[in-house]
This record gives C-alpha cells, structure tokens and sequence, in this order.
C-alpha cells in the first residue's frame, strides 16, 4: 500500500527566441509567431485527460517552465491559471513558478504575471559576464540581468530565483566568484547555482569548448559555497541554495519523491497510487505532434525492484534527513528490503542513521553516484 503523496503539476512551453549550445531541454527555436491561443488550448486537454490522477488531492505547486515561457502574455498564463484551478483545487498557499527571460521585453510583463497568480519567478541569468552570456547563447546582457530583478522587484515579487552556472568556458576562479557576488549583491531569495556541463545532442557537445580544469572547478565550488553560506544563504539541494523559509516548494516535493502531473511538449510526470502502482510518463516532445493531440508519448509503471534506486536517486539530492517512514509509505516497501544497502552506505559514511531517519554525509554528497549504485537492482 502506498500513501499518496503531495500534487504537483508541470506545464512545458517549449518555444525559445534561439536555441543555446548548451542546452539539452526541450526548447524549439521561435520560427514565425507561436500559435499561444492554440497551445494554451491543448494544455488544458492534455491535463483533463489526467484528472482521473488527482485522486482528490489539492494541487501543492505548479511550475511553469521551458523553453521560456515568459514569451507568452500575461493574459494567457493568467487563462491557463484560471483553467488549471477550476479542473483542480489550489492549496490555499500554492507556489505558482514561471521561468522567465531576464531580457527586458518579457521583463515588462512581471506586473502582469504577478498579477495573473505567479507567485514565484526564476531567471535564467547564467552570468554577469557580457563575453561569456555571448559564449553561452543567450540574448540578454549584464544589465538587463540586474534590471530585471528590479522589475521583479517592483512587481512585488518576494520569491525568486536566479539561475547561475559556474565552470563555463575558459572561466577562471575569479571570474566565477565574480559571477556570484553580483548575484549575491542583488539578493534574490534563491539561487540554483550550478557547473555547466556538456550534453549529448547539443552544439556544444559537437564543438565542445575549453572548460576549466578539475581543480579549478573544486575551488570554484569550495570558494563559491563559502561565499554563499558567508552571506546567509542556505545549500538545501546539490544546485540549490535558499535564504531561510524561501526554498523552492514545487522542487521540495520532486526531491522528496511526490507526485507531478506533466503537461506540455516533453513534459515528465510520476503518479502514485493507492493500490500500489507508481506510474512514470512523458509527453510527445514535437510541437508539431503536440499541437496534433497527440499528447502521451511513453508510459511505464515502476518495478518494485527499482523504487529504492528512484527513492534515493531523488532524496538523497536533498540535504535534510530521509525519514524511513516516508521511504515505507511512498515506495510501499518494507525496509528490510534495503537493509544491506543501508548497512553498506553505513560502512563507507555516506550517510549517518538515526531512529527515525537517515541523513547524507558531506562525504556522500561528494560521492552521491557512488552511494546511489548501491541501490540500483540487479
């Protein structure tokens, strides 16, 4: 038996003004004008073909993400809004998140989106740096960047996330740490700060450039993270790091191994339910097929061998204790299933236990790959 978890829901708009080399999400470069009436359309009949997942809960979060979904209006995200809660009840404090460019068209609309019942903002910054922002594909400068949080700002937005890589190419250790200060300095309530990494099936995969080399890659964490703790900010998840109260709640409950709906090109879900079967599921990526109503492109339930790798793979990212309780009524196993792993993640202090919970080590966040192999199945 399982006992259902918090309700989620991701919705994809997968247009962006261009593609960057780095990324490996499902974005489609803007050709022409986008069909928005079209797609918001298909969103909502994608979504009423998985309300039978709902199951009576409320929804906890929603995230609205891309691509860059602040190229549509804050008319239409105020629509979907609207549709979304009369097909299912919003927690009276929901999170509401939409990724937005820092560009200073979609800029203007924060008001509007504040106003719609966004509650949250995350901007794809990446860097401060003019040189590598070109490096990286993106179309806003510096100054953009940090005029967009002050329309963020103004709008009255209390929560919201900057987006900085570090390790780009040919970076240097002070270059980084330059990076962040002027994040810090603009002091966003959250920061996902994270190592540029190159994925297959991108430009940069095909032409990679010269990125930093190892050691400077650590010093750049070690440096970076002590600056952040330095200035009052919380590491609460591997990229993630949150003044005080201000973590992100749709993020939380990924982590923590709860249920999503996923609606829009590509979009991924997981739904639980209470006769013990956990679905996973992915949308059709092609707009073309999307917009066709073939939403479903792939779907399989989770083997019960492989639910304590999926459980960990997601909780142990977290660095708040794993209460056992949530491992037995979220996977619907027992944990004697998972005492020899336990025993051996144990031995090699990648995680301490305690009566109720388990909790990773700082030695096992740096060897996360390796204690999650133990809980792969055979």
């Amino acid at each position: 038996m399982i006992v259902l978890p918090p309700l989620s829901l991701y919705v994809h708009i997968p247009w962006c003004v261009q593609k960057c080399p780095y990324c490996d999400f499902n974005s489609h470069a803007q050709k022409g004008v986008i069909p928005e009436q079209d797609y918001l359309q298909h969103l909502l009949a994608d979504l009423d073909q998985q309300l039978a997942f709902v199951q009576g809960r409320q929804l906890h979060s929603i995230f609205i993400g891309g691509g860059t979904p602040s190229l549509f209006s804050a008319e239409s995200i105020e629509y979907l809004l609207t549709e979304i809660a009369k097909r299912i009840e919003f927690r009276q404090d929901i999170e509401i998140t939409l990724e937005a460019n820092p560009g200073t068209a979609e800029a203007r609309r924060f008001i509007g989106y504040r106003q719609a019942g966004v509650t949250r903002l995350s901007m794809g910054v990446q860097s401060f740096d003019d040189g590598k922002l070109q490096q990286l594909g993106r179309i806003h400068n510096s100054v953009e960047a940090k005029v967009a949080v002050d329309f963020a700002k103004a709008a009255e937005f209390t929560r919201f996330n900057l987006d900085l890589m570090h390790g780009l190419p040919n970076q240097t250790l002070s270059e980084a740490l330059s990076d962040l200060q002027q994040a810090i300095e603009l002091s966003p309530p959250h920061l996902s700060w994270y190592q540029l990494t190159i994925e297959p099936n991108t430009l940069f995969a095909s032409k990679p450039p010269l990125l930093p080399d190892d050691d400077t890659l650590w010093d750049i964490f070690a440096e970076g993270h002590r600056k952040l703790t330095a200035a009052g900010y919380q590491q609460y998840e591997t990229s993630a790091y949150a003044k005080e109260g201000y973590q992100c709640e749709h993020n939380l409950n990924y982590w923590r191994f709860g249920d999503y709906l996923a609606i829009g090109c590509g979009a991924h879900g997981k739904v639980s339910f209470t006769d013990g079967r956990i679905l996973r599921y992915s949308q059709t990526k092609h707009p073309q097929g999307y917009l066709a109503g073939n939403y479903r492109y792939q779907q399989h339930e989770v083997a019960i061998a492989d639910r304590p790798f999926e459980f960990f793979m997601n909780r142990f990212r977290l660095l708040e204790p794993v209460p056992k309780q949530d491992f037995q009524q979220l996977t619907g196993l027992s944990l004697t299933v998972i005492e020899k792993q336990i025993d051996e993640a144990l031995k090699q202090d990648y995680i301490v236990e305690q009566k109720e919970c388990w909790q990773i080590t700082e030695h096992g966040k740096l060897f996360l790959n390796d204690l999650l192999t133990l809980f792969l199945s055979e």
